[in-house]
């Protein structure tokens, strides 16, 4: 048994997979452009105990929590190859264009096509002006 979000419509996201996604992993496999699904994962400097219960309460020195190490990544559908942008302050649009002007260094004269998810930083209004 799996979960479905709330908010998710099975039907449209089904549309999209048979209507955009496969056609676009079908011209990344013959390649035509280059296709990479994108998110980002935020680590918490934390430690973490190996077992649930202990008959002596150990406390041990860490952080509050707030650092991170944040890392903004872009998969390639095709060759599995991955491109990274990291940092220990916020993945904002600021680490979007980075990642875009990466991708770009990296493949100049290929098209290149993103599956994002959405997030804040993804669809603002800060222009990313990524030059050859």
């Amino acid at each position: 048994m799996k979960q479905i979000p709330a908010k998710a419509d099975v039907a449209v996201q089904e549309q999209f997979k048979t209507d955009t996604l496969e056609p676009l992993v079908a011209q990344a496999q013959q390649g035509h452009l280059q296709l990479f699904f994108v998110d980002a994962a935020h680590f918490v400097f934390l430690p973490f105990w190996g077992y649930l219960y202990s008959l002596v309460v150990r406390y041990i020195k860490c952080a509050s929590g707030r650092k991170r190490y944040n890392v903004l990544g872009a998969l390639n559908a095709v060759s599995k190859e991955l491109v990274t942008v990291t940092n220990h302050a916020y993945i904002n649009a600021e680490a979007v264009c980075t990642l875009l002007a990466c991708l770009r260094q990296k493949f100049p004269h290929e098209r290149l096509v993103l599956v994002m998810d959405n997030a804040r930083y993804q669809r603002c209004r800060k222009g990313c002006y990524v030059t050859d």
